[in-house]
Parts: C-alpha cells; structure tokens; sequence
C-alpha cells in the first residue's frame, strides 16, 4: 500500500494482478459476505493521488459547485491504493449495518485478513506498507463543502482521525528495536464524513477485481465509470471532464493516449471502454448487473438535477440520486411512472428530515 502502489505489485507493468488468495473465502467469512463498498464522495472528486512517488502538491479541485482542498502531509497525500483501507472498512460497517448491528466510527481489524482481502500479499513488507498507509491518510487533510448524508461539510479534516496497530511481542527480546513483533490487529477511527456516508448509505458497491488494477489511473477511471454509470446501460463523458474528475497530473494529450491504451487492453471490470467521435470516451456497462433490480428507475433528466441542485444548495446531487436509487431498491423495487417526479419528491422530504 505504498505510495508507488508497491503492494499491489509494480503499477507501472499492464495486465491484472494474480488473485493471490483464491480460497480466501474459507477463513475470512466477514469480509466476503461483505462486498467490497466504496464511498460515492470519493469516487466522484479525485482526492487520492495517481502518483507512483511520494506527492507533496496541494490539490484545489472544484466541479459544479463543490470545492475540495486536499493538504498532504510530508509523508504525501493519501494514494488510490491506501484506498483500499477505507473499502474494507465501510464494506465491513455496511455488512454490520444491514445486519443491523450497531456500527461506530472506531474499528478493530484484522490486519492479515485486511491484506487478503484487498489482494495484498501478506510479506513483512506487506504490513511495513500499512503502516506507512495509514500514516499517508491519517496525514492528508480534506477542507470542502461536499455534503455526505446530506450534511454539508465546510472545514477540516483528516481522511481517517486516528489510527493503532497493536503487536505481538517476541517471546524472548534480544536488544530488538522498538515496534518489532508482529502485527496483530489495527484499529482505526473513521472521520465523521466518511462516517456519515455510510449511515446514509451513499455507498457502491465495487467489483472484487477492482483489487488486481495494477495501475492507479485504472483504479480511478473504473471508480468514476462504476459512479457514473450505476445501472444505465452506458456513460458518455468528454476527454477533457474525464481527465479532471480523475485528478491526473499528466498533459491532457498523455491522458487520452492513456485512455486509448486502456481501451486496447480492456482490463476495466465489468465496463467496456469506446473512444467515441467528438473526443468523447463512451463506458458500456457488460452483462453483469452490480446490484440486480428489475425495471430499474429511469435516468434522470438533466433538468431534474437542475431542480434538484436549486432544492437543495451545496449538495452533491449525484450522491444523493444514488441514496434515492438505493432506498428504492432496500424498499421493494415498486415501478414508477414518473422517476423524475418521484425522485424529487424524495428529496423534498430527505431534506425536510435533515432540518
């Protein structure tokens, strides 16, 4: 989980990572009965870094009325691989939390069974890596006026709040350094917005082989495609958008070929990839439905989401259709006659609720 993707193996090579721990299913039961789930805040803004070294840029980013500063710390911003520590904790919160168990922000992990589940391989560098991850997104601070679950946020803070690996120590110590024993379990304390987009569920679910991306611009694309395609059948998004929304630091001339090479390769799951005329790349959802439904709400029209931004200020008003399609699904999936009329009225009273 190194800054240079180091864990996931070198991310400059093409082609996917193996699954490293195919019969992982038989002893981490947890963790497979809970898909892995990714935060729609975070998939939509690029607040983690493409970069294969240490990046020490500040971030200003804003996008259709939401701005977000991301502040690294000397050890650098938070990278798309550390990532893969807060899927595993808000797959894990959201298994809880539809089960109806009660969740807190604080979690108590099992850092061998963190590793297997993100396909990391399980070395002693493998947990040297965590820790430098953690430190990574403990270091990173965010200022923005996103909403998550319907609250807007305007100040700072940290990717997670705080962070503890508890250790094994040697039977016998022979003059070894400090922190030496191994490593047991992490506990980590979530920040109150990532938080708060799991209690109100504005969460996707990801595919598991969204872990074999070696690279971290596929990483990215793949989130923005799994955001912005949900269950449409495709997503038409210019050169010139996608290259901002995925926070990439290359010219944009370098970005497309890149984006011409990841269509040749075809290693995005469950999306195919079209250059499109008009320097358009076009997502086709693939057979595979995500998260089945039948007779799935209509996309929303444009002017909808106008509306909806006017109902609602400040609001990430994608988050929220998300949160909509969600309740839809958890609340029996009832036809609609009219999704954009039904769907304003949810927010309506979604933000009533909020007071």
């Amino acid at each position: 989980m190194a800054g240079s993707a180091s864990g996931a193996g070198n991310s400059g090579q093409g082609g996917l990572l193996p699954d490293r721990h195919p019969t992982a299913d038989f002893f981490i039961c947890d963790i497979f009965q809970a898909s892995p789930k990714d935060d729609l805040a975070s998939m939509e803004h690029p607040i983690f870094s493409l970069s294969t070294r240490p990046d020490r840029r500040v971030l200003s980013y804003a996008h259709n009325g939401t701005e977000v500063t991301v502040t690294p710390s000397v050890k650098g911003r938070a990278t798309i691989h550390d990532k893969d520590i807060l899927i595993y904790c808000v797959s894990q919160l959201m298994a809880a939390l539809n089960a109806g168990r009660a969740i807190s922000r604080r979690l108590t992990l099992t850092a061998h069974d963190l590793l297997v589940a993100t396909n990391r391989d399980t070395s002693g560098d493998a947990y040297a890596r965590l820790r430098e991850a953690f430190e990574r997104l403990a270091g990173t601070r965010i200022t923005t006026n996103l909403s998550t679950g319907g609250v807007a946020v305007t100040r700072g803070f940290g990717l997670i709040e705080s962070w503890e690996i508890i250790r094994r120590e040697p039977a016998a110590k022979r003059g070894g350094k400090a922190g030496g024993g191994r490593m047991v379990s992490v506990s980590v304390t979530l920040s109150e917005w990532l938080f708060r987009a799991v209690q109100s569920k504005a969460v996707l679910t990801l595919s598991r082989d969204y872990f074999r991306l070696r690279k971290p611009l596929e990483r990215r694309i793949y989130e923005l495609a799994r955001k912005h395609c949900g269950r449409q059948p495709e997503w038409q998004v210019s050169v010139t958008v996608l290259h901002k929304k995925s926070g990439s630091s290359a010219p944009l001339r370098v970005f497309r070929a890149a984006m011409r090479r990841m269509i040749t390769e075809g290693h995005l799951p469950d999306y195919t990839m079209t250059e499109v005329p008009g320097d358009l790349i076009q997502f086709t959802r693939m057979g595979r439905v995500l998260e089945p439904a039948a007779a799935a709400p209509a996309a929303l029209m444009a002017q909808t989401l106008e509306q909806a931004r006017a109902l609602w200020p400040g609001a990430d008003v994608y988050a929220l259709e998300a949160e909509w399609r969600g309740w839809w699904a958890d609340t029996g999936s009832k036809p609609l006659r009219n999704a954009d009329r039904a769907f304003l009225g949810w927010l309506d009273k979604r933000r009533k609720k909020e007071g």
